[in-house]
């Protein structure tokens, strides 16, 4: 596999979940700004759509848009248990999970990383997330990760968006169960080492 990526964006969350599954894949690190790779070739003649994550399989096909790419990783590896089994009650609950963090939180972080936009309409939308990660930090009362005692693919978009929180100045300080989970995943040896692989390891 070959994990088109840039460091610290949403592809961190396919990152974590290659390392977590253990599955071998090769790093691309992608320019989004000039849509170009290291070796100058052009982006968009591989993924038209010019975003990462992108994976490329071994046989040829290209996977884009996070949630599916994970559970396509996931998948890849069931002796992980990243995912539940496909057509599961418990899988389509992941789904959920999924498309609730691109559609609520992910889509609301967007207008945060528009220069254009005012300090008031990006006020507008961090208070929309505030609201979204507290609805999370109430659904992780007693459980470790999302899916319960389990790490799985959706922990992995999670975590990244809460990096993103950390980033862009988005107080979660009175959320404690979101904490912990933020420390917690963290922690995780294979995350460390994804994180490592971008460069976005913080000096102790």
């Amino acid at each position: 596999m070959k994990l088109y990526y840039s460091p610290g964006a949403c592809s961190l969350s396919p990152h974590i979940a290659l390392k977590e599954a253990g599955i071998p894949f090769d790093l691309v690190k992608v320019d989004l700004k000039a849509k170009k790779l290291e070796d100058g070739r052009d982006y968009n003649a591989i993924n038209p759509k010019g975003q990462v994550p992108a994976l490329g399989l071994d046989d040829g096909d290209l996977l884009t848009e996070g949630a599916v790419i994970v559970q396509k990783i996931a998948d890849s590896a069931p002796q992980k248990n990243l995912a539940p089994a496909s057509g599961s009650s418990e899988r389509y609950k992941l789904q959920e999970w999924l498309n609730f963090i691109a559609s609520e939180l992910h889509k609301n972080f967007s207008p945060l990383f528009q220069p254009a936009l005012s300090d008031e309409t990006k006020a507008f939308f961090k208070t929309r997330l505030q609201s979204k990660f507290k609805y999370i930090d109430q659904a992780l009362s007693g459980r470790d990760y999302l899916m319960g005692s389990q790490f799985t693919v959706p922990d992995a978009y999670l975590f990244t968006m809460l990096a993103w929180a950390e980033r862009m100045g988005l107080d979660i300080s009175g959320l404690p169960n979101l904490l912990a989970y933020r420390a917690r995943v963290s922690a995780r040896p294979k995350v460390q080492e994804a994180l490592a692989a971008e460069g976005l390891l913080k000096a102790s």
